[in-house]
């Protein structure tokens, strides 16, 4: 089984992501390995990279790809990088589950 970009954490699940701002629409274009071999969620926003607004908007896609509320969701590293790290509040294998569903369509 490939590297996964998530891990589970005391209260959920911890996620890395490659997000690519006016990316033309908002999706999870599935699990991509970077060169120094970590895993990725590559997601794609309509929304620029400034004031947030790209960082909010991959919040909302992740939080409504998930079924879960916005509030659960919370970019802990990366607000200015390309590369991020999201936390989500909620049952881990659960969420694990979706993800991979999600993966699996791409």
């Amino acid at each position: 089984m490939p590297a996964r970009p998530w891990a589970q954490s005391g209260g959920g699940l911890t996620i890395a992501v490659r997000l690519t701002p006016k990316g033309g629409r908002d999706a999870i274009d599935g699990i991509e390995t970077l060169s120094d071999g970590r895993a990725v969620l590559k997601v794609r926003v309509r929304a620029a990279p400034s004031e947030g607004e790209a960082n909010d908007a991959l919040c909302q896609l992740i939080a409504k790809s998930l079924g879960v509320p916005k509030r659960d969701v919370v970019l802990v590293a990366g607000a200015t990088a390309r590369i991020k790290r999201l936390a989500i509040s909620g049952d881990g294998p659960l969420l694990a589950a979706t993800l991979e569903k999600i993966c699996a369509s791409r």
